[in-house]
């Protein structure tokens, strides 16, 4: 039996870039998961145009113990103050969580060279494990 033809993924009689295997337009949108611990304690801070947001970063590290390997994640956090915003707050320095955000690129000049950076903006928050030391305080 001869193998059959695979479906392609573009229709071509579309100007747009249609999906077979979707209904709904693609967006320019990476989402990214990082599980990490936090490297401080989160702030709230205020944008320029007055929004109120929280940001904190995340550290990930990979290798053996020896030549291990940290990369730092900048995550800002624009949940209101009934959706959770008390919550990424209380987190302390340490925490071990479970970021899902929406990724992109920035690019910025400083020092007359051009410079980029990746903005995450987060959707979700898990905490995963809390220091030793928070646990203890709690009880």
């Amino acid at each position: 039996m001869p193998p059959l033809p695979r479906p392609s993924l573009l229709l071509p009689s579309s100007s747009l870039t249609t999906r077979l295997f979707s209904t709904s337009r693609a967006l320019p949108v990476a989402r990214i998961t990082i599980v990490g611990r936090l490297a401080a304690d989160p702030e709230l801070t205020v944008t320029s145009t007055g929004q109120e947001m929280v940001r904190y970063a995340v550290g990930t590290s990979y290798g053996p113990r020896e030549n291990r390997q940290t990369s730092w994640w900048r995550v800002a956090s624009f949940a209101k103050e009934n959706e959770g915003r008390e919550r990424v707050l209380a987190l302390g320095k340490g925490t071990l969580v479970y970021v899902e955000g929406d990724a992109s690129m920035r690019k910025f000049e400083k020092d007359g060279k051009v410079e980029s950076a990746l903005s995450i903006v987060q959707q979700k928050l898990e905490v995963l494990k809390r220091p030793e030391s928070a646990a203890d305080s709690l009880e």
